[in-house]
């Protein structure tokens, strides 16, 4: 018995020498920190409320206003069967507006109306709100111009045929690994690592020719987060301040991670915020773009942004159920679009019932049928079903 575990324990040791081995010859050591912060801490995936092992940039909310109240604020339960899917998805907020007023707010396991959680991959429906801005300030002045612009190592291979629109479409064509569960991927490298640049641009490897081809990968928000911080000469977080966080009347100052101190914000994710802010986001593009007499994005943006983008998916099918950086859907014959994160962040606006909905927690249901959550049904039932 005691040699056998002598083995045992040789083995390990040596499968960790040897771990280590090609952490430091590959150069990858954002993987302590991801291992530390994740299996460490009793946790395989990232935590929703862990910014602050972070550097970080503030997002200003420099005229806050509330929300309208709905008359019928609050009046509803939501409904029996529902209460033990929300814990055992870890639900912490769960926000409805409706008709441009908050008509239901409730929180759990602690969180407020003030708590800051990450949104990840919500934030690339930011993102491709900025795009949006920028085409209509003029610093972008056409979403067809090739990235190389700003991107000078992409001007001498196939990638200097990709543009600001198949980035924000997810057709770059670039071979990015979105594998969560390899620490060499990008989303791994990309979260825990210190260069977001180098991570996005060292892929040169082409899968399919630009344009053609929806698949959802987090480099290419990367990208385009970087060309807009370059096409506007302002980090996104001052430029989501000024564009639409302050003129959305935001009532809580938001902080987006960073690679490094004084570096790049990860675009491809990690806004941290609250459930009422989040949820404005989805209320202008509800609005096509219009905040209270004001044009904050051009109308035709939004509407491109909500319709499928004319490329195919890689099963072969047309596009489906991806526009500029929002999912689309339908559910009970009434379009859906949303903006979601991989622990279960979701914004999900329905126009005909002129609805919002915002749900945070620090658990999802995964990927259903055709990118389909089955945890954003799930939302959407016990909402309609509350306020009808």
């Amino acid at each position: 018995m005691k040699n056998k575990l002598k083995i045992v324990f040789k083995s390990i040791l040596v499968l960790i020498i040897f771990l280590n081995v090609i952490i430091l010859i590959t150069g990858k050591l954002y993987i302590y920190k991801g291992v530390y912060n994740t299996y460490l801490k009793g946790r395989t995936m990232p935590n929703n409320s862990e910014y602050a092992i972070f550097d970080y940039r503030k997002i200003e909310a420099k005229h806050p206003q509330a929300w309208l109240l709905s008359k019928r604020y609050n009046t509803s339960d939501i409904p029996n069967g529902y209460i033990e899917i929300f814990k055992t998805h870890e639900t912490h907020a769960f926000v409805i507006i409706k008709n441009d007023s908050l008509i239901h707010e409730q929180y759990w396991e602690g969180y407020s109306d003030t708590s800051h959680t990450n949104s990840f991959s919500m934030a690339k429906s930011y993102v491709g709100a900025l795009l949006g801005c920028a085409l209509k300030d003029g610093y972008v002045k056409d979403i067809n111009l090739p990235v190389s612009a700003f991107i000078p190592e992409f001007k001498n291979d196939w990638r200097k045929k990709i543009t600001f629109k198949h980035l924000v479409t997810m057709t770059s064509g670039i071979k990015f690994d979105e594998s969560y569960g390899n620490p060499f991927s990008f989303p791994a490298e990309g979260y825990y690592g210190d260069d977001l640049y180098k991570t996005c641009i060292k892929n040169d490897e082409n899968e399919f020719e630009p344009g053609t081809v929806f698949n959802y990968l987090s480099g290419n928000s990367g990208l385009l987060g970087y060309c807009i911080t370059k096409a506007t000469k302002k980090t996104l977080s001052e430029y989501l301040s000024e564009r639409l966080w302050t003129p959305l009347g935001c009532e809580q100052n938001a902080f987006w991670s960073l690679d490094k101190k004084d570096g790049f914000e990860k675009a491809f994710c990690c806004i941290n915020s609250n459930a009422k802010d989040f949820a404005r986001l989805g209320q202008l593009y509800l609005n096509y773009g219009n905040w209270k007499g004001e044009q904050l994005i051009d109308s035709s943006y939004i509407k491109e942004s909500i319709t499928p983008f004319d490329c195919n998916e890689i099963d072969g099918c047309k596009n489906r159920t991806y526009g500029y950086a929002w999912w689309l859907t339908s559910y009970k014959n009434m379009e859906v679009f949303y903006m979601r994160g991989i622990l279960g962040q979701y914004v999900i606006c329905i126009p005909k019932l002129k609805m919002v909905i915002c749900r945070l927690g620090n658990k999802g249901s995964g990927e259903g049928e055709n990118h389909w959550p089955p945890d954003v049904e799930y939302c959407i039932e016990v909402a309609t079903k509350m306020y009808p």
